[in-house]
């Protein structure tokens, strides 16, 4: 007889058990929400590496590890008083709500009546919009416009985040050139602080280097995380194919001159664009 599935009920019961005072598991007991957001942030990648390696069979464990991050914050906040699981699913569900009304013209979940058939172009626009009037109301109560952006994204993705929304208020360039020249000039700024050996000046202007790549990724509709999981890769199989030939002559890889590995690395490259 085939075993009865456990539903959400159950997830939130176990939660609830980790974190018992007295019978609890202490590590779990130990959390709290600082301590967790690295597991998060841990759990929202391989969310997107299963999908990325098209390993789609794994990806419900994946969702399910990801599901239990947000369990745990409910969990913290129910045993503090600020809010639980129910706060947080009535959130969302009131905000795709207000943020669809061309599938909810009432306003309401469960009413079908007068959908509108509307274009994706006109969806999107919709959607921009009532962001924006909900950011709008927001910012009233916030010092700056970018004060809401989490400081804890991944880097180039609040960059990202943080030129976008400035470029709302007009502070963005609105063609390519000057990107490229803000590149060139973040370079030569690199290149002297790196002649002058200074290391806090020299990890500024990196900084500063990569933020406007990342702009000019911005500009080009690339996303910079993407590009950048992409190249790791590619780095990674290529590599993987120095080791496979290196191995197969024998040999070990300290025991090969760079201008060894860089010409497997072109092998490596040209395996690639084989059909």
């Amino acid at each position: 007889m085939t075993e009865p599935r456990y539903q959400l009920d159950d997830l939130l019961y176990l939660m609830a058990r980790l974190r018992d005072p007295q019978d609890g598991c202490p590590w779990d007991r130990a959390q709290d929400y600082r301590s967790i957001v690295p597991h998060t942030l841990e759990e929202a990648y391989e969310v997107a590496d299963a999908i990325e390696r098209t390993a789609l069979d794994e990806l419900p464990g994946e969702l399910g590890d990801l599901l239990f991050q947000v369990v745990y914050y409910a969990q913290f906040g129910q045993e503090q008083g600020r809010f639980d699981f129910a706060d947080v699913v009535d959130g969302i569900v009131r905000k795709l709500v207000r943020r669809h009304p061309h599938v909810f013209p009432s306003g309401q979940l469960r009413a079908r009546a007068g959908v509108q058939n509307a274009q994706s172009d006109e969806v999107a626009g919709q959607w921009q919009a009532i962001k924006a009037q909900e950011k709008q109301q927001q910012s009233e109560q916030l010092p700056s416009i970018l004060a809401d952006i989490p400081l804890n994204l991944p880097a180039m993705t609040r960059a990202v985040k943080l030129q976008k929304r400035a470029a709302k208020v007009g502070f963005d360039w609105d063609s390519l050139a000057p990107v490229l020249a803000k590149i060139r000039e973040e370079l030569d700024e690199a290149e002297v602080a790196l002649a002058a050996a200074d290391p806090q000046a020299i990890e500024h202007e990196i900084g500063d280097l990569l933020f406007a790549v990342t702009n000019l990724a911005r500009h080009a509709g690339v996303d910079p995380e993407q590009a950048v999981r992409g190249t790791n890769q590619r780095f990674y199989q290529r590599f993987n194919y120095i080791e496979q030939q290196v191995a197969a002559q024998g040999r070990h890889l300290h025991d090969c001159s760079l201008q060894v590995l860089d010409a497997l690395w072109d092998e490596a490259k040209q395996q690639e664009q084989k059909p």
